[in-house]
């Protein structure tokens, strides 16, 4: 890579830095109201790297995962991962006696389960044995442990044979410091709930609660809140989160303000210890339950979709739990928890085949949330289900039948239509005669679509005209499976796009879905580019086949829905797949009608979904659809240098055209001052790429060089002003997240009663005051990685300082690094640490079970022909 500097830029041996601290803590963890900081994604020594790539136990108003706080970085303790090993600091009470709260049968099976759940894990036991046995007697049954393979078949995706379809929207309440999303502030000015109130020692009696007695409504909740020494601000939180018996509820459990946006473990101790006095102590049993739906909650943030169970033991007695086991044997049986086994993949181990019993596969234990069990199980089957249910193009000995059976027919081996009313293959590849201004089909309530299934000839000149080879491949395999997974870089979201224009041109409703905005006006481009004569802007137009996921699911944008509820189309291509989290994917292949062709296409070197689950590289992992791997390379020193950190090399690119600078830096001081000149004098001047079409991208939100730091330097140098509408000026670069996931970068135009007024990607957008507050808007001249993906812009500048090392891996270098399309400047002040995240740390990793259930997906299908 180049180093050299760009024109007007000084030296830094010939400035003063400003007199800011070298130690830079990126994206940082916090309770509610601090501001400790850590890298996104970094993780502490003694903390096991479980989470993904930029996320652990989140910061408090972030908008994408953080990572847990560094030392020094203020005075909060960052929560431990949920698989760390070892006991760490407890909780206040940590060493009180434990209430007893089963009964001794209850007792004897909860050790009992223990030691099964051990003998598994260790390969002692079979993990069929255990599975099948009997739930706890003392408690209602709980949810049979089982397989994917045991799911499939039953015919259900849900638990306990639950109801089968799409996942519901579950209106969950958002963690405070949930990824991309806005967030209930816990505590006015970091007020933080009263510690007050002793543990019971040993063998005393617990003490009577005390009563709290409570008005009705909001009101009720406040009374309580105070009566625990919670700030008032968690009232309304409280009461959306727990419903109308808010005020009860934390009356008979405390514990249960565990579940509000923004509380942690030791708040919520010192409002149990309020209410309940000599009654509360670690082993409270309302305490384990709160804490081990809260441990699987965090870990959801962190973008795992279930745990091993052995990691959330640890964590329990990390928190001082008791008995780990028993609390775990209570959310089983009270369904709380799921259980799961999970086939372990052994290096150089054949799958067993179908009927062979003699040799169990070695299996974990996974425990889950429902919520994030029937999403994946949801995707699962729903994506077997596009597979299962394609009806294969006509060979070419029956295409002449049936040419000669529809003679008049525009298309090529088009089935004969049911009636003479259907739409025609002009108006079904027209997506303004299908809908109207509302996005609800035309015809939705009278006359349904006509199927039109080109012929394999129609398909193969189709991909014969295709601009390059990859996308004729990508064409043919679309052509001849209902699922099928394509992969690229930038260069290669040419190809889905030539599939479309494809599609749409043999009568098919094809449609494009990308990530974020920017995604989708780079699709319409390429759309434009492949069919030049009928890509012509408006309703009509080819270019409204590129839409956005939130769009397309929303009906905003798109064919809109059937009669049925299903969307309106025949082929769905998602661009930057990676970024799909599992709710949404599921929410996505639910509204896809059987016989619909999904291609799912993405980059996979880039960071996952800020949202639980790896949807898209479980999918390629599993093989279990056609691949297509673009050969279409990204040009440019840009994508040389790209192309190699995806391959784990780091190199130097030749930039005769200042394509690639790298600015070193002494520390994040100076990392700040260099970034602001790069941004405001550099780059405009030697490139000609103004300010605001540039775009810094660091590794965190705190700390001296994270996206706060950055983004006050960038304010007060570029729109200086008092930040009177909520902290916002006009002219203001912001990042607004509308959803959990979704980032959209907008300018602030102005303010009102209504809230605040944004500029978002020439979308007027009103952002209502309440919004604004509780951190759904922030500054966006500087985002972080998550943030960014999805999105380019003509310039990127990088911010890497020394102790941002942590927080590295090769996902989010390589994500970072492809944003910038014409320039790249990389501040560097990470040293060596930079190449050896791009060598030897690819991910993060994530625990999911998509994966599995796939693989099962296909060996209960092949069962019943090995079996015939």
């Amino acid at each position: 890579m180049s180093t050299d500097r760009l024109a007007g830029e000084t030296p830094p041996e010939q400035e003063a830095a400003p007199g800011t601290a070298d130690a830079q803590t990126p994206e940082d963890t916090t309770a509610p109201g601090t501001d400790a900081s850590a890298p996104e994604g970094s993780a502490n020594p003694g903390q096991d790297a479980t989470t993904p790539e930029e996320s652990a136990t989140p910061d408090a108003d972030a908008t994408t995962p953080d990572g847990p706080a560094t030392p020094g970085a203020d005075t909060t303790v960052s929560e431990p991962a949920p698989e760390a090993a070892g006991a760490e600091a407890g909780t206040p009470d940590s060493g009180a006696a434990r209430q007893p709260s089963v009964s001794a049968s209850a007792k004897a099976t909860a050790d009992a389960l223990a030691a099964a759940v051990r003998a598994v894990e260790s390969g002692e036991r079979p993990a069929a044995s255990f599975f099948n046995d009997a739930p706890r007697p003392a408690r209602q049954a709980a949810p049979a442990a089982r397989s994917p393979k045991d799911t499939r078949d039953s015919g259900g995706s849900t638990p306990q044979g639950g109801p089968t379809g799409p996942a519901p929207e579950v209106a969950r309440p958002r963690a405070a410091d949930e990824a991309d999303g806005p967030a209930h502030p816990p505590a006015a000015d970091g007020a933080a709930m009263n510690p007050a109130g002793a543990a019971a020692p040993a063998g005393a009696s617990p003490a009577a609660r005390p009563a709290v007695t409570t008005a009705p409504g909001i009101e009720g909740v406040r009374q309580v809140l105070a009566a625990g020494g919670a700030p008032e601000t968690l009232a309304e939180p409280a009461a959306e989160t727990l419903g109308e018996r808010a005020a009860a509820a934390l009356s008979e459990d405390p514990w249960q303000l565990l579940g509000v946006p923004g509380v942690r473990p030791e708040q919520a101790d010192g409002f149990a210890r309020a209410l309940l006095g000599p009654a509360c102590g670690p082993g409270d049993e309302r305490r384990a339950q709160a804490l081990v739906g809260w441990l699987l909650e965090q870990a959801a943030v962190a973008g795992h979709s279930a745990l091993e169970a052995a990691a959330l033991r640890a964590a329990l007695a990390q928190r001082s739990v008791p008995d780990p086991d028993e609390a775990l044997q209570t959310a089983i049986a009270d369904g709380a928890v799921l259980v799961f086994q999970d086939a372990i993949e052994e290096p150089g181990r054949a799958r067993p085949a179908a009927g062979d019993d003699e040799e169990e596969q070695p299996v974990r234990i996974l425990l889950g949330l429902d919520r994030f069990a029937m999403a994946e199980e949801s995707v699962a089957d729903g994506l077997a289900r596009l597979l299962n249910t394609f009806e294969a193009v006509a060979e070419p000995e029956q295409d002449t039948a049936a040419e000669a059976a529809e003679p008049g027919d525009g298309t090529a081996g088009a089935q004969p239509a049911a009636d003479d009313g259907g739409p025609s293959a002009e108006s079904a590849a027209d997506p303004a005669s299908e809908t109207g201004t509302t996005g609800a089909p035309a015809d939705a309530d009278d006359t349904p679509h006509r199927p039109v299934r080109p012929s394999a000839a129609a398909w193969e000149t189709a991909a014969a005209a295709a601009p390059s080879p990859s996308a004729a491949e990508l064409i043919r395999a679309a052509a001849h499976s209902g699922l099928v997974a394509h992969t690229g870089a930038e260069a290669a979201r040419a190809e889905p796009a030539a599939l479309i224009a494809a599609a749409r041109s043999l009568g098919l409703r094809a449609f494009g879905a990308t990530h974020t905005e920017n995604g989708r006006r780079r699709l319409a481009a390429h759309l434009t580019e492949s069919a030049p004569d009928t890509a012509a802007a408006g309703p009509t137009g080819l270019g409204t086949a590129a839409v956005t996921v939130s769009g397309l699911l929303s009906g905003q944008q798109g064919p809109g829905r059937d009669a049925d509820g299903a969307l309106a189309l025949d082929l769905l291509v998602v661009l930057d797949a990676p970024q799909l989290d599992l709710e949404t994917a599921a929410l996505l292949v639910e509204s896809l009608t059987d016989g619909t062709r999904l291609v799912l296409s993405g980059d996979p070197g880039v960071l996952w979904s800020a949202g639980p689950g790896r949807l898209f590289a479980d999918l390629l992992a599993a093989r279990f659809c056609p691949q297509v791997a673009s050969r279409t390379p990204d040009f440019g020193p840009i994508g040389e240098l790209v192309s190699g950190i995806g391959i784990g090399e780091l190199s130097q690119v030749e930039a005769p055209g200042k394509e690639v600078v790298i600015v070193p830096v002494r520390d994040a001081g100076e990392a700040v001052h260099r970034t602001v000149q790069l941004v405001a004098d550099s780059v405009p001047r030697a490139l000609g790429v103004p300010a605001d079409r540039t775009q810094v991208i660091t590794v965190g939100h705190g700390g001296a060089a994270g996206t706060r730091a950055l983004n006050a330097a960038l304010k007060e140098r570029l729109n200086p002003g008092p930040g009177r509408f909520g902290g916002f000026d006009p002219g203001d670069r912001v990042a607004y997240a509308p959803a959990p996931g979704r980032t959209v970068p907008g300018t602030v135009t102005g303010a009102d009663a209504a809230g605040l007024h944004l500029d978002c990607d020439g979308s007027a957008t009103v952002v209502p005051r309440e919004q604004v507050g509780a951190g759904a808007v922030r500054h966006g001249w500087a985002l972080t990685a998550h943030q960014a993906a999805g999105t380019r812009w003509p310039a990127a500048v990088v911010v890497l300082p020394g102790d941002a090392a942590g927080g590295l891996t090769r996902a989010w270098v390589y994500t970072a690094f492809s944003r910038g399309e014409q320039h790249l400047s990389v501040v560097q002040g990470a040293d060596q640490a930079l190449p050896r995240a791009v060598a030897e740390v690819p991910v993060k990793e994530r625990t999911t079970r998509l994966r599995t259930l796939l693989q099962q997906s296909v060996q209960s299908a092949e069962e019943p022909s090995a079996a015939g």
